[in-house]
């Protein structure tokens, strides 16, 4: 047997294997190739020169739409996240100074997101380091373990990290704690925590596992922190003690004298209260039963406030509590896969806006359950709901909610969603108790069933 026979013969082996071992063999490719259509050469030469979403959209859809409400809470101005994962935090301090408006009429305030976003890093930082103790006789490849190390600390949260963060470390103006290159771009101070994260969890492990005392063990873990804390003041800024301010009104005259407060201080003027044990957090998995409580693991609260719980519900159910919240003047925390079916340029969410199907000769067909568990689609955006329009019977026919893009993004800063789409790419409602019938109450203080983080559906609104 020659050269060339043998290496045909070891070819002709191998592709057999790989078809054995679930490989694409040469009598599969021709089978994949025998049933093609020959591609439209017009298609082919668009596509490989165009953005897709330019040429899947459904022109039928792309006129002028409806901008009328028929219930709008009021207006505020419109914050700008600018490139952070802090959409959570924006949203639910927008609430926060809503409801402050509301109550004080004529006077209105812009929280410092940079100081609740201090506070939330450091916390994290904490979460990690701990975790790491908490599994450290874990092999290092656990999955819990790994979950620690591959994300030590994130932008992304929740609206309960809104509340507990609030009632912990109180609240600031903007102006006392503005924002810095590092809040506004974090990717490069998060990347460089993480990175001294991960380099203290394997001394953590390592202590662990030498059997040092825990006293000592926490006491290195408290040396780590104070590190984390520096680097969080050179790149976010220091946290005020106390500070001087004065209320404004909307056209920013001073109303009264300035007066010194303490950030705990002015977050009881500013909220009046406790914010914890007030709403309900909803959410719509039609994977899993309605009427349910769920609580995920190993949330960023787990050992300085809150995990994150939530009742499951039908949309109905979630659209009611929304009208009535917005009838009432209260916007609400909500988020949503803010990328599915969004045209940017209009600031328009519908299912109809593009056409990808006609375009790839295809269908895109699963439902909202089967897009979950496939990690098709899932919470990824916060954003504050402002306005619902009812038609005759007081359902709603499209919805409007406050971004965090800028005010020269979409429809003045703000998106306007048609109903078809809010149903199909929202998830997450936070409802004050006084909007909450009282089925849905009893169901949302049962014990929780717990969740695991790696879910499709619990991945944190960046």
């Amino acid at each position: 047997m020659n050269r060339t026979t043998i290496t045909i013969c070891l070819a002709v082996a191998q592709m057999t294997a790989m078809a054995q071992s679930g490989g694409i063999s040469q009598e599969m490719l021709r089978e994949i190739q025998s049933v093609q259509q020959p591609v439209n050469r017009a298609v082919a030469n668009a596509i490989a020169a165009n953005s897709i979403n330019d040429l899947a959209v459904n022109h039928q859809n792309a006129g002028a739409f409806d901008t009328y409400f028929s219930v709008e809470t009021k207006p505020q101005s419109i914050t700008d996240q600018k490139s952070s994962g802090r959409c959570w935090m924006f949203s639910g301090l927008n609430v926060l100074r809503s409801n402050f408006a509301q109550r004080s009429d004529s006077l209105s305030v812009e929280f410092s997101q940079a100081y609740l976003f201090f506070w939330d890093q450091l916390e994290k930082a904490n979460l990690m380091l701990q975790g790491v103790i908490d599994t450290a006789k874990k092999p290092i490849d656990d999955q819990r373990v790994q979950f620690f190390f591959h994300h030590p600390i994130s932008d992304g949260g929740t609206f309960c990290g809104v509340a507990d963060l609030a009632e912990k470390y109180g609240l600031v103006p903007a102006e006392v704690m503005p924002e810095t290159y590092s809040s506004d771009n974090t990717s490069r101070a998060a990347s460089l925590i993480s990175s001294k994260l991960r380099e203290y969890g394997l001394q953590l492990r390592d202590m662990v596992s030498q059997g040092k005392k825990t006293a000592d063990i926490n006491s290195k873990k408290t040396q780590m922190l104070a590190q984390i804390y520096k680097m969080l003041q050179l790149t976010i800024g220091t946290p005020p003690d106390r500070f001087t301010y004065t209320f404004k009104d909307k056209g920013g005259k001073a109303i009264a004298p300035a007066r010194e407060y303490t950030p705990l201080s002015f977050c009881q003027e500013v909220v009046g209260g406790p914010v914890n044990g007030t709403f309900i957090m909803a959410m719509n998995d039609p994977r899993r039963p309605y009427y349910k409580t769920y609580e995920v693991e190993y949330d960023r609260h787990t050992y300085d406030g809150h995990n994150w719980k939530y009742v499951n519900l039908p949309m109905d159910d979630i659209e009611q509590m929304a009208i009535a919240s917005l009838k009432a003047g209260r916007k609400l925390y909500s988020s949503y896969d803010v990328g599915k079916c969004l045209d940017r340029k209009r600031g328009y969410a519908d299912t109809e806006n593009f056409d990808y199907g006609a375009l790839f000769d295809t269908t895109f067909g699963m439902d909202k359950a089967q897009r979950i568990s496939t990690f098709d689609s899932g919470s990824t955006h916060a954003m504050t709901l402002s306005a619902v329009d009812l038609d005759e019977q007081g359902k709603a026919r499209k919805w409007k909610v406050e971004n965090s893009w800028g005010a020269s993004w979409g429809q003045n800063g703000c998106l306007i969603m048609t109903d078809r789409w809010f149903r199909e790419y929202m998830f997450r409602l936070v409802v004050n108790k006084q909007f909450v019938p009282e089925k849905i109450l009893k169901a949302s203080e049962t014990a929780p069933v717990m969740v695991m983080p790696e879910d499709p559906l619990f991945l944190p609104d960046e």
